[in-house]
């Protein structure tokens, strides 16, 4: 299962991308600025996103990228397939594919045939992408939120989204065989009351959550902001 890392940053500066992975060449999994990276032929492979919140720094690449394809997607193609929970799917609707911040991409060139489809799914739910499973985990955040397994017959690599300390996620990974993790730690210890207030994980808070991770399983952190390395990898 190829992922490339097109952005894991908690924001932006100068060799900063926010959050984008990039499974084979078709699956975007959440589509932060690192989408912009990508070729306009990279771009146009895409048949699928999926997104874990609503937040900008994961979805600010997806209106633009959809803009950037639709003049070099033939018609035969079906649309791109924007895969959330509901609560997200809504809340593009109202505050980004609103005309007024930016055009309606399910809607356009033609209501017949979008650039963008929006499909909700549910916690828990496995989807199938041509050969690919992948499994919605739980997340914990300040909106509706979820993270990623994508599943392998010789291990899972599993994308936790944005989240506080999250029993429910390490039940479910209990049972799964996890190859590699990419976990979220936003703030360093002594902004501890503000990742406690957002949602997000600081150090000490990851420590904790690694102690009921399989042994054997390689771990990532993932958005760190610009100029916060030495705090969080401490």
């Amino acid at each position: 299962m190829p992922i490339r890392v097109l952005g894991c940053s908690g924001s932006i500066a100068a060799g900063c991308r926010t959050t984008a992975f990039l499974l084979d060449d078709d699956i975007l999994i959440d589509a932060g600025t690192g989408v912009g990276d990508l070729t306009l032929d990279e771009l146009a492979r895409i048949d699928h996103i999926l997104l874990s919140h609503s937040h900008l720094d994961h979805v600010l690449g997806m209106p633009l990228l959809a803009d950037s394809v639709m003049r070099c997607r033939s018609a035969e193609r079906p649309p791109i397939t924007v895969h959330a929970l509901p609560a997200t799917l809504d809340t593009l609707r109202l505050h980004i594919f609103n005309g007024a911040i930016w055009p309606d991409f399910t809607r356009l060139p033609t209501t017949d045939q979008p650039i963008l489809r929006l499909q909700a799914f549910q916690t828990g739910e496995v989807l199938q992408l041509g050969a690919r499973r992948i499994e919605v985990l739980p997340a914990l955040h300040t909106v509706p939120a979820v993270g990623f397994a994508v599943l392998g017959d010789r291990g899972s690599w599993v994308f936790t989204g944005d989240t506080a300390p999250n029993p429910a996620l390490w039940q479910r990974l209990a049972s799964l065989q996890v190859a590699s993790l990419v976990i979220e730690t936003a703030f360093g210890n002594d902004e501890a009351q503000l990742a406690g207030v957002s949602r997000h994980l600081h150090p000490a808070a990851l420590g904790r959550e690694l102690q009921q991770l399989q042994q054997g399983a390689e771990v990532y952190i993932t958005h760190i902001k610009p100029g916060d390395l030495d705090a969080v990898m401490v």
